[in-house]
C-alpha cells in the first residue's frame, strides 16, 4: 500500500509492503526498513547507503564523469544516518498524531505498527542488533550479488581449501561442517535474529565458501533440518559456493537429489579457464573438473552462476587468460537460467598474490584494461539460439555487505 501526502513543503510517501516499510521525503531523501525495524538502505543527497546485518554501512555515489564509488562509513558516520532516519521517522509520527499531515489513503493498523517499529531504531538498537548479529554468526566473508539479501546458514564454517592467494576471507577460521543438532540450533539462532525481518530475506543461502562439498549423506540430513524449520520453497530455494573440486565430486544424479531439496543454483569460483594461472593462484582442480562439475550440475536440473576473475596473473598471463576462459565458457552448456560474473582482483598488500606478484615482477593490469579483459572474454562467448544466453554482470567484492 502507497500512501501520498504532503509534509514540511515536501511531498512525502509512505509504502507499506508484505517486507518492508519504505519513507521518501521529496526525491533526495528516503529510509527503508525491515519489519522487525532495522535501517536496511537508505538514499540521502543522491549517495545511497546500504546497512548490513553486522551493523557495517556502505555508500555508494555515482560523479557526473558516470565513474562509480564506495567507502564504508566510519562508526560515527552510521551513528549520524541511523540517528536521521530515527528523527525523521520520529517527527513524522509526532505530526501524524496531531493530525498535521494527511495521507491518502490513511494509514490502516499495518501502517502504523510498521511505522512506530521502524521509527524505534535509533543507535543503541543498532548496536545491539549487530551485537546480536556477531553471537549468531562466525564472519559471512563474501555472497554472489544476487544473495546479498539472503537468508544465511552456516551448515559448514570457512573453506575446504583455503589456499588461493588472492582471497583472505576464510584464513582466521579451519573448515568444519556442523553436526546436524549444531545447525538445528544455528537457524534457530537466525530466525530469532531476524524476526518478522525475516519477510525481506528472498532466498537461503548455505554457506560458508565451499558448502557442497559436504559428502551427500551429511548434505541430505542438513538440509532436511532446514525444510524443517524454513519453508524453503517459499523463501525462493537453497543456493550455494563450490569454490573447490578437490573433495568429494558430486554425480548428476546428486545434483537432481539435491534439486528436488530445493537447491536453485550454483555459483563456482572457476576465476580462469587458463591452467597454468589457477595453479599460479594456488586454486585447487583444473579447467576440466570446473567443465566436469558444470556438466553435472546442469544435468542434475540446477543453474550456475560462473564467476571470472578479471586482472589475475596480471600481463603475465592476460591474452592466455581472455583465449581459454572464453573456450572453457563456451564448452558449458549453458542457458537463460545461468549467471556469469566478472569479478575484478582486488589486491591489499597482506595478500599472498600481491606478495608472489612482486617477487615474480608481474606487471598488473589497469582498472581500464580489466574492464577491457571482461568485455573481449564477453565478445568471445558463444550461446545457443534455443537455449539462451545467461545473464552477464559484473561484481564488486567491495560493494558486499549482509
Amino acid at each position: 500500500m502507497v500512501h501520498q501526502g504532503y509534509w514540511k513543503n515536501q511531498s512525502v510517501t509512505i509504502s507499506i509492503k508484505t517486507n518492508c516499510l519504505t519513507v521518501s521525503i521529496g526525491s533526495k531523501e528516503v529510509f527503508s526498513y525491515d519489519l522487525a525495524g532495522r535501517l536496511w538502505t537508505a538514499l540521502v543527497n543522491e549517495v545511497s547507503y546500504r546497512r548490513g546485518l553486522d551493523g557495517k554501512v556502505v555508500a555508494k555515489w555515482q560523479t557526473p564523469d558516470k565513474n562509480r564509488h564506495r567507502r564504508w562509513l566510519s562508526p560515527d558516520e552510521s551513528v549520524n544516518l541511523i540517528q536521521r532516519g530515527h528523527i525523521l521517522l520520529n517527527d513524522l509520527l509526532s505530526d501524524l498524531r496531531n493530525n498535521q499531515i494527511k495521507f491518502n489513503p490513511p494509514l490502516d493498523e499495518k501502517g502504523w505498527h510498521d511505522l512506530q517499529i521502524a521509527a524505534a531504531f535509533d543507535n543503541s538498537s543498532a548496536v545491539a542488533d549487530a551485537k546480536k548479529y556477531h553471537q549468531v554468526y562466525k564472519p559471512v566473508g563474501i555472497l554472489p550479488p544476487d544473495q546479498y539479501i539472503s537468508v544465511v546458514l552456516q551448515a559448514a564454517e570457512g573453506c575446504s581449501f583455503n589456499t588461493c592467494t588472492f582471497c583472505d576471507f576464510y584464513r582466521d577460521r579451519p573448515f568444519r561442517i556442523k553436526r546436524v543438532d549444531e545447525f538445528r540450533e544455528h537457524i534457530r539462532a537466525v530466525k530469532a535474529f531476524l524476526g518478522e525481518g525475516l519477510s525481506l530475506r528472498r532466498t537461503i543461502f548455505l554457506g560458508d565458501a565451499n558448502a557442497l562439498v559436504i559428502p551427500m549423506p551429511r548434505l541430505i540430513s542438513l538440509l532436511e533440518v532446514v525444510h524443517a524449520e524454513l519453508d524453503v520453497e517459499r523463501l525462493g530455494g537453497i543456493f550455494a559456493f563450490l569454490d573447490g573440486f578437490s573433495g568429494e565430486r558430486k554425480t548428476a544424479q546428486d545434483f537432481a537429489s539435491l534439486a528436488e531439496m530445493g537447491l536453485k543454483r550454483v555459483y563456482i569460483g572457476m576465476e580462469s579457464g587458463h591452467e597454468p594461472l589457477l595453479k599460479f593462484l594456488h586454486k585447487p582442480g583444473t579447467p576440466q573438473d570446473v567443465l566436469q562439475a558444470v556438466r553435472n550440475i546442469k544435468a542434475g536440473g540446477v543453474a550456475v552462476g560462473i564467476i571470472v576473475l578479471l586482472g589475475a596473473g596480471g600481463k603475465t598471463y592476460a591474452d592466455a587468460h581472455v583465449q581459454d576462459t572464453s573456450q572453457l565458457i563456451n564448452a558449458m552448456p549453458l542457458d537463460a537460467e545461468d549467471l556469469i560474473y566478472f569479478s575484478e582482483l582486488v589486491e591489499n598488500e597482506n595478500l599472498p598474490y600481491v606478495q608472489t606478484a612482486y617477487q615474480t615482477s608481474l606487471q598488473p593490469l589497469s582498472a581500464a584494461e580489466r574492464i577491457q579483459q571482461g568485455e573481449a572474454i564477453e565478445a568471445n562467448l558463444v550461446f545457443g539460439s534455443k537455449s539462451g544466453t545467461p545473464h552477464i554482470s559484473r561484481y564488486d567484492i567491495r560493494e558486499f555487505v549482509y
